[in-house]
């Protein structure tokens, strides 16, 4: 049994361990912050970043402006299409009077020409 347990570490070489680990990686981070062409790497991200934004403000914006001037177009097309339906009603219209005043005329001619046949006989 001693043979196995000498090859592990024991509580304190592995706190050890982990200490250097962590101080390895903490001085890598801090060499990594404070290269300058990291720095740059981060303003040019940075500064595209800021473009993307602004573009995807001004694809909005249009697309805002576009939805509005549809909105306008629908609302004129469905004013235009009641305009239409309306004066298409009213020549309906005129035309059922036209067609009402034709037969009340016939009727007329027809009683008209009753009444003078009675009258003649």
């Amino acid at each position: 049994m001693g043979l196995g347990r000498s090859k592990e570490p024991d509580f304190v070489q592995r706190r050890n361990a982990a200490e250097k680990a962590r101080q390895a990686a903490l001085e890598k981070f801090r060499a990594g912050a404070a290269d300058p062409a990291a720095a740059e790497r981060h303003q040019s991200r940075a500064a595209d970043a800021a473009d993307r934004a602004a573009a995807k403000k001004v694809r909005e914006n249009e697309k805002a402006e576009k939805k509005a001037r549809d909105a306008e177009l629908a609302e004129q097309a469905k004013r235009d299409a009641a305009i239409a339906a309306e004066r298409a009603a009213a020549e309906q219209a005129e035309r059922d009077r036209a067609l009402q005043a034709e037969q009340k005329a016939k009727r007329d001619a027809r009683y008209a020409a009753r009444k003078t046949r009675s009258k003649k006989k």
